[in-house]
């Protein structure tokens, strides 16, 4: 999340719309939100419906929901999603910003010259 906050202008300035969602209850998710001073749009889903909804899945040996990052386009079509199988394993922002890059560029048909 604290990476996700650093670089949320980056995501902003690539049409990009950020939202978390977390497995507590609304007040503590709230709470922890306000707290942390987060920028973007968080959800509580402590009934996991959303979870269930995207197939995240749940390790309760390792202390709860694994992470899950979907990327979907503006047509509403999932055009990435990585399941963590662990909790650190996820993209990073520059892996995430450069694919949402590449989309960009495939719905306004630009080309971004290679460097080399």
């Amino acid at each position: 999340m604290a990476q996700l906050r650093r670089d949320y202008p980056r995501f902003v300035q690539r049409g990009a719309v950020v939202i978390a969602i977390g497995p507590e209850d609304e007040e503590t998710f709230t709470r922890w939100w306000i707290l942390h001073r987060m920028p973007f749009l968080g959800i509580p889903d402590p009934k996991h419906k959303i979870a269930e909804r995207y197939g995240q899945q749940v390790r309760f040996f390792q202390l709860g929901r694994l992470p899950e990052v979907v990327v979907i386009d503006k047509q509403g079509y999932i055009r990435l999603k990585h399941r963590g199988v662990w909790m650190s394993d996820i993209p990073t922002n520059r892996e995430l910003l450069k694919f949402i890059e590449e989309i960009n560029q495939e719905e306004t048909g630009e080309k971004k010259p290679k460097k080399g």
